[in-house]
């Protein structure tokens, strides 16, 4: 069990904060603008290569379990958030956002998913911690969410769910069908509307929160130390943004993936049930290992990009921003 201060958990959300607020003053430096290739990948690689310091941070002063646990969390939460960029195309499509606006709709989206998030983790930890049995729901829920990934045809059916949350915004809050740049707020005949920017960001943020629901168990089923739990879904969310566009045209050739994700998210769920049988006693019931769970994960995604893009090499060139 880490024994994480007060200290440690302020100075961890403070320095992601600063992190953002970097990432954030660097893009507005910049002004509107859309982000080309070279761009997002040497983002993608400082927030993984931030991702990975942290990590081994962790490893040195935390332990090797620790480390582990992280790495694991990471990776699943990370692939997990790939998936999630299906969804967001479909939003911004829908929304139509202008090009040179969705870094910002992404940032400030992902900034409140990860609010939203924290709450979540908050309630899953207390719940772990009180009732053993949490781990037999987690690990049905990951289980069914596993097989529905599973059979799944398209990306497209979550579209309209998603939208829910920023429809009934709009029928509140006065609102204009046309965007002002990137203010989310306008005005109109001398009153304030607000913009589709607003609406499309609320729909990115209840969206995340939505795969949340799978994300979470997922990475509970891994560790149960909620201050690893927290640190890996903000560094895979914080690299988010950029790995949207850095990915962008590649999503379609990505067709495996959510086979990939149904293997991982079912083997978790299993682990969970076998977890909370071991806990009540059952000495058939194994205790599997973070070292396996870690290479049924790495196994999981390489075998799951190899395929997909074997199977697609020949759909012609990825669209890329110059």
């Amino acid at each position: 069990m880490l024994d994480v201060s007060l200290y440690t958990w302020v100075a961890t959300i403070g320095g992601l904060i600063l992190v953002l607020g970097y990432d954030q003053l660097v893009a507005h430096r910049k002004g509107e603008h859309e982000f080309s290739v070279g761009e997002a990948l040497r983002w993608v690689g400082f927030y993984v290569g931030l991702a990975v310091a942290f990590g081994i941070g962790l490893w040195v002063v935390g332990g090797h379990q620790a480390g582990a646990e992280f790495f694991a969390g990471y990776l699943t939460e990370y692939s997990l958030s790939v998936d999630n960029l299906f969804v967001f195309v479909i939003i911004m499509s829908s929304f139509g956002v202008p090009r040179a606006y969705q870094h910002k709709v992404l940032l400030l989206g992902i900034a409140l998913a990860l609010v939203l998030r924290g709450g979540f983790i908050a309630v899953g930890a207390a719940a772990i911690n009180a009732f053993v049995w949490v781990f037999f729901l987690f690990g049905a829920f990951l289980v069914y969410t596993a097989w529905k990934l599973a059979v799944a045809e398209d990306h497209d059916e979550p579209q309209e769910r998603e939208s829910l949350l920023a429809r009934l915004v709009a029928r509140v809050l006065p609102t204009v069908d046309t965007y002002d740049g990137a203010k989310i707020v306008t005005k109109v005949a001398g009153k304030r509307h607000v913009t589709p920017m607003l609406l499309v960001m609320i729909a990115i943020g209840s969206t995340d929160l939505l795969f949340a629901l799978d994300s979470i168990p997922a990475i509970f089923g891994l560790t149960k130390e909620p201050y690893i739990v927290f640190t890996a879904n903000a560094f895979a969310l914080m690299g988010l943004r950029q790995l949207y566009f850095l990915l962008d045209g590649l999503l379609d050739r990505l067709v495996y993936l959510s086979k990939g994700l149904a293997v991982i998210l079912g083997f978790i769920g299993i682990k969970l049930v076998l977890h909370a049988f071991h806990e009540y006693g059952a000495s058939w019931a194994p205790d599997i290992g973070i070292a396996v769970s870690l290479g049924v994960i790495i196994a999981s995604l390489a075998v799951t990009t190899v395929l997909s893009l074997r199977a697609t090499r020949d759909r012609g060139t990825v669209r890329v921003a110059d």
